[in-house]
C-alpha cells in the first residue's frame, strides 16, 4: 500500500509540473461522429426544428472542446465555434461533390448513398475537411485529434493542414499518408498505400514546405511514394503502383515500373532454385 502511495504522489507532482490541458479523446470522437452524422446519418430528421436542436447540441460540444484548448480567452471558444459553423455549408457542399465523384469513378459503388454510408475514404475526407478548417483558425490539438480518430478508424492518415482540392476520391484507402504541407489539386483519385511525404525529417525543416504538390486530374495508384517539397506532379498525370518519386514530372505524364515476367519449363529446370531478396 505504501508503494502505491509513493507512485501516486510521484504522478501527482509530475502532472502538476507538466499539466496537460487538451480535450478528452472520447469527447472529440463523439463530436466528430455527431458532426458527420448530422450531415449524413440516415436517421437524421428533416424537420427544421429537430435539425436546429442537433446543430445547437453540436455547437455546445465544440465550445466545450475549445475551452480545453489554450486560446486568447475573452470569448474565444464561442467566437471560434461561430466561425466554424459559418464554414458548415461550404464544407458540406464540397463533401457532396466528393461523394458524387467517388460514385462516378468507382464501378463497385452502387450509388452516392453507398459511398456516404460505407466508404472509409469518404469518412476520412469528411473529417479532414472539418479538421482543416479548424486548423486554419489556429485551433490547437483538436484538429489533429480529429484526424487521428479518422486514422484509427480507416487507416488513412491525413494531416489537417494538408490542402486538398475538390472533388477528391480515395478508393480503399488503407495505408494512405498525406503530410502536413501537401497540396492536392481537384479531381484527384488516390488508391491504398499512397505516401505523400517528406525527404527530410529534420526538425529544422518544420517551417518549410516538405511535401509534394499533386496536379489536377491526377491518379495515384496503390503503393506509390512521392516525396519532397519541390516535387510537383503535373496535371492529368498517372503514377503507377509502387512507383518511388523524389522529383517532379510534367503534365500528362505516365510513370510506371516495367515489370519482367520470366517463365520456366519445369521439365528442363527441375534443379533450378531462384532466390530473390
Amino acid at each position: 500500500m505504501e508503494k502505491m502511495d509513493n507512485i501516486a504522489r510521484f504522478i501527482a507532482v509530475t502532472r502538476e509540473k507538466h499539466p496537460l490541458k487538451v480535450p478528452a479523446g472520447m469527447d472529440v470522437e463523439r463530436f466528430t461522429d455527431d458532426l458527420i452524422g448530422l450531415l449524413f446519418s440516415a436517421n437524421t430528421s428533416f424537420e427544421i426544428h429537430t435539425l436546429e436542436m442537433s446543430l445547437d447540441r453540436v455547437k455546445k460540444q465544440i465550445v466545450s472542446l475549445l475551452k480545453d484548448c489554450p486560446g486568447p480567452g475573452g470569448g474565444w471558444p464561442e467566437t471560434t465555434a461561430g466561425a466554424f459553423f459559418e464554414k458548415l455549408i461550404p464544407v458540406y457542399t464540397l463533401l457532396l461533390d466528393d461523394a458524387a465523384f467517388i460514385a462516378s469513378i468507382d464501378p463497385a459503388a452502387g450509388s452516392m448513398e453507398e459511398v456516404i454510408s460505407t466508404y472509409p475514404g469518404f469518412f476520412a475526407i469528411s473529417v479532414h475537411r472539418f479538421a482543416h478548417e479548424l486548423s486554419g483558425m489556429e485551433v490547437p490539438y483538436l484538429p489533429r485529434m480529429m484526424s487521428e480518430y479518422a486514422h484509427r478508424r480507416t487507416g488513412i492518415d491525413i494531416h489537417p493542414r494538408a490542402v486538398i482540392g475538390s472533388p477528391f476520391a480515395i478508393d480503399h484507402g488503407t495505408g494512405i499518408v498525406i503530410g502536413e504541407t501537401t497540396t492536392v489539386g481537384d479531381h484527384v483519385i488516390m488508391y491504398q498505400g499512397v505516401t505523400l511525404g517528406a525527404l527530410s525529417v529534420s526538425k529544422a525543416d518544420a517551417s518549410s514546405r516538405r511535401h509534394p504538390t499533386i496536379g489536377d486530374h491526377s491518379i495515384l495508384y496503390a503503393g506509390c511514394t512521392i516525396l519532397g517539397g519541390n516535387t510537383v506532379i503535373g496535371h492529368h498525370s498517372v503514377i503507377g503502383g509502387n512507383v518511388w518519386l523524389t522529383s517532379g514530372v510534367g503534365p500528362w505524364s505516365v510513370v510506371y515500373h516495367n515489370s519482367e515476367v520470366r517463365i520456366r519449363n519445369k521439365a528442363t529446370n527441375d534443379n533450378l532454385i531462384n532466390f530473390i531478396i
